[in-house]
């Protein structure tokens, strides 16, 4: 019988935390967690208590023996962890809501993990990947990190790319989403359906669906073009795509394919919701207020069902099926982020793609997809141009390359008009972005000289 195991979740205070408790309750008699300890930061230490408390219930109602340790000291929690989750904000929902309608501001589409938005998520998020890293490699050397923290593919792309830490893995809900779509327009058990998932993080196709082992993909694009039965998420606007377009791809595009291929649509709703000041991240905030309200009540023992309609719903799930295979070994397929090893022939080896694995003790073996579907190879290649300019950005502090950086995302390509979102950006985030602070000082220095 393998030994019991010490489970860290950086972030611990978020909403989604109580997902993450039931999947570690649910697969307790494979996964035989001891210990639980939830980290967060001193801003978020009113989240962080009403989810610990709200954690010790659910597993005290369950029986089982884990102890649940709060803390806002990462090196106590880390220190002998098997494996380690990283669940965090910076600059928690305010940042988003600046993430979304700076960019709006300008004309474009606001996203927390697309264009201008997306890209200071990871100017944000990305160095303090790398401190966690250069903690587990004192205090946890063996440990797994498995990143849920967006944008997921390109921090996933930053640690192996400037980090020699090779037990990372990238994790995403929206392929275990399309999985669930499939399996609701066929009416079955998503422990029928499959798809072989390739591309980039939030930019991925369903290669292929199988229902009962059987291909079904002509008849999941068919089902697809009813609007009825549309492959979408919580947090993107279901805009349908049209029956002619889904068979001439000849593959199943994932939501946020509609910010980059229903682009006009997509920025009009986006624009919107800005000038009716309502943005996806004030929605959010909103919600989670609610969840908040429901977690503090003494009596709550479970998981509330409101929690499901967040975007990132089911991540935790898919963690826990993630650490579940790794500790067992169950060699089953799940979708990860990872270092391309050839497993999509259109891209280069070295770089992190989105695919469905095999998934090892050792960690995944990306399987065999070949090419991906022609009318998205430049897509992805510029997408992951983009991702590769934000690391070096995110690591070196340079004005330039930011501005390449968002320059080269699709969903900006505009010199002028990047430049003064990247500026407003830059002042707006600074308190989160010390690898900038000369560049803001400068900028800082200029706005008083204009005024």
């Amino acid at each position: 019988m393998k030994k019991s195991c010490k489970v860290v979740a950086i972030g611990g205070g978020s909403s989604y935390t109580p997902e993450l408790i039931e999947g570690l309750i649910n697969r307790h008699h494979e996964l035989p967690v001891a210990e639980l300890w939830l980290v967060d930061v001193e801003a978020g230490k009113n989240k962080l208590a009403k989810i610990t408390a709200l954690a010790r219930r659910m597993i005290a109602k369950a029986g089982l023996d884990i102890t649940v340790h709060s803390s806002f000291d990462r090196e106590l929690a880390l220190a002998g962890a098997d494996f380690v989750l990283t669940q965090f904000r910076v600059g928690q929902l305010e940042a988003r809501i600046l993430d979304e309608s700076i960019p709006a501001k300008y004309g474009l589409l606001g996203q927390e993990t697309n264009g201008a938005g997306g890209l200071f998520k990871g100017l944000r998020t990305i160095p303090i990947i790398f401190d966690i890293i250069n903690d587990c490699q004192r205090l946890c050397p063996d440990a797994w990190i498995i990143s849920f923290t967006n944008p997921a593919g390109m921090i996933t792309e930053a640690v192996f790319r400037h980090t020699q830490w090779k037990k990372f893995i990238g994790l995403c809900n929206l392929p275990i989403g399309m999985e669930m779509a499939a399996a609701r327009m066929f009416g079955v058990e998503k422990s029928r359906v499959r798809m072989d998932i390739a591309g980039l993080n939030h930019m991925v196709f369903g290669l292929d669906v199988y229902l009962d082992g059987k291909s079904v993909l002509e008849e999941t694009l068919a089902k697809m073009g009813k609007e009825a039965a549309q492959m979408s998420m919580n947090n993107v606007t279901d805009l349908p795509w049209s029956h002619s377009f889904l068979k001439g791809l000849g593959a199943i595009p994932c939501a946020y394919h509609r910010y980059y291929w229903l682009k006009q649509g997509m920025l009009s709703e986006n624009l919107k919701d800005y000038q009716a000041g309502v943005s996806r991240g004030q929605q959010v905030k909103t919600m989670e207020a609610e969840l908040f309200r429901k977690y503090a009540d003494p009596n709550l023992a479970d998981k509330p069902a409101e929690l499901e309609q967040r975007g990132g719903a089911y991540y935790s799930d898919a963690a826990c099926d993630l650490i579940t295979s790794i500790y067992t070994d169950k060699q089953d397929i799940q979708v990860v982020n990872t270092v391309n090893n050839g497993a999509i022939s259109s891209l280069p080896d070295d770089v992190v793609v989105e695919v469905s694995s095999l998934i090892t003790k050792d960690g995944p073996r990306p399987i065999t997809m070949g090419s991906l579907p022609v009318a998205g190879l430049g897509l992805i290649q510029q997408m992951k141009a983009f991702e590769i300019l934000a690391c070096e950005a995110a690591m070196s502090g340079s004005y330039e390359t930011a501005l390449v950086a968002m320059v080269t995302n699709p969903l900006v390509q505009d010199e002028r008009i990047a430049r003064q979102v990247l500026d407003e950006m830059l002042l707006a985030h600074k308190d989160y972005l010390p690898q900038f602070q000369e560049v803001v000082k400068h900028l800082e220095a200029c706005d008083a000289t204009d005024s």
